[in-house]
């Protein structure tokens, strides 16, 4: 494809085989002949040969799974939030439904307790067109020196240029996932935070303009507000403990593997997500395997010597057939899903 983040192709949802035990061998009979002692006797031979192909084809005992371990972060809130940017339109940054939804976003976080920055600035894209962009950033326990930056984006992308059929190429899609499913997620993580708060301070970033253009090589008019922050950080020697992107994240199909920009730049904050994950029991969808190189916003971040890893799920669909495409759409999403992310989230926060 010409358009969309970046990832490498290899296999999923893989089941390790158990083996399987040998029959046992009743002991031959005494008063049996000759004869049949030695049948047996071969037949036995074969049954230890068996059972010791099959302890080779086993693996090791593996670790006890941890039971799974959940927090307050609620999924089906985060659903609901999720339907109702969707419920605004495509967020296609210039038009009404994009300004309305953006408006929605400040209000949410302002009534759960945040202090609330807005980035606003315009982009001229390359053909020129002007475009009015705003990052929006709700901070909690804002004087907190230690800081943990949560980032995603709130945009739609305004064609659907992966669909099959020319003639739907050009409408906007809803970005159930792919815009709306980090909104979710965000606005039921400042539920929990208004009710527990964090003894770290707490940096919910919605970024603008994440998906309007190609993402080629080379970019164009993409990764606009995650760049503008890069070079509009909130104050001096702005530096959060860590950071963490969560792009599409709401797929009731999820499975999340550690993307390589991540793992390579910023190792220690992908370990310490894993960890938490793997010690509450969803080691099952922060699965430990190579998701390739993803180009997505936290890479101006990373560029700036910001520690923010990517969280996503780029596996969207058969053969990824949703992402980019009209069939992003809210019956492919689940709250179980948001739910898992949201629990890891805040349990990191804890």
């Amino acid at each position: 494809m010409r358009h969309g983040r970046r990832q490498t192709d290899d296999g999923r949802r893989t089941t390790a085989d158990g083996g399987r035990q040998p029959a046992e061998v009743a002991p031959p009979q005494m008063r049996h002949a000759a004869r049949i002692g030695q049948v047996f006797k071969q037949f036995a031979l074969f049954a230890v040969a068996g059972s010791v192909l099959a302890a080779c084809t086993q693996k090791p005992d593996a670790a006890a799974v941890p039971p799974v371990v959940t927090t307050e972060f609620d999924g089906d809130a985060a659903l609901r939030y999720v339907a109702a940017q969707v419920a605004f339109g495509p967020r296609v940054p210039g038009t009404d439904a994009h300004r309305k939804a953006g408006d929605w976003i400040v209000e949410q976080m302002k009534q759960r307790g945040a202090t609330v920055v807005e980035q606003t600035w315009t982009h001229t894209t390359r053909s020129g067109r002007t475009l009015p962009l705003r990052n929006i950033l709700a901070r909690f326990n804002p004087q907190a020196a230690e800081r943990v930056l949560y980032l995603t984006h709130w945009d739609t992308r305004p064609t659907a240029d992966a669909e099959m059929d020319p003639a739907d190429q050009l409408t906007p899609i809803d970005g159930a996932n792919d815009g709306a499913s980090g909104v979710g997620l965000f606005v039921a993580l400042a539920d929990a935070l208004q009710k527990t708060p964090s003894a770290f301070g707490v940096d919910l970033l919605f970024v603008d303009g994440e998906d309007y253009g190609e993402f080629g090589p080379p970019l164009v008019d993409v990764l606009l507000g995650s760049t503008y922050f890069a070079s509009h950080l909130p104050e001096p020697g702005y530096r959060p403990v860590f950071g963490v992107l969560f792009d599409m994240i709401g797929d009731a199909d999820l499975r999340i593997a550690v993307e390589d920009h991540s793992a390579q730049r910023a190792p220690d904050v992908v370990e310490r997500v894993w960890a938490k994950a793997e010690a509450m029991g969803r080691g099952d969808v922060f699965v430990r395997r190579s998701a390739g190189p993803i180009t997505d916003d936290h890479i101006p971040l990373l560029d700036v010597g910001l520690k923010v890893i990517n969280v996503i799920d780029l596996d969207y669909g058969p053969g990824r057939s949703y992402h980019h495409t009209l069939q992003d759409t809210m019956d492919k999403l689940s709250a179980a899903s948001l739910k898992i992310v949201g629990d890891v989230a805040l349990a990191l926060l804890r």
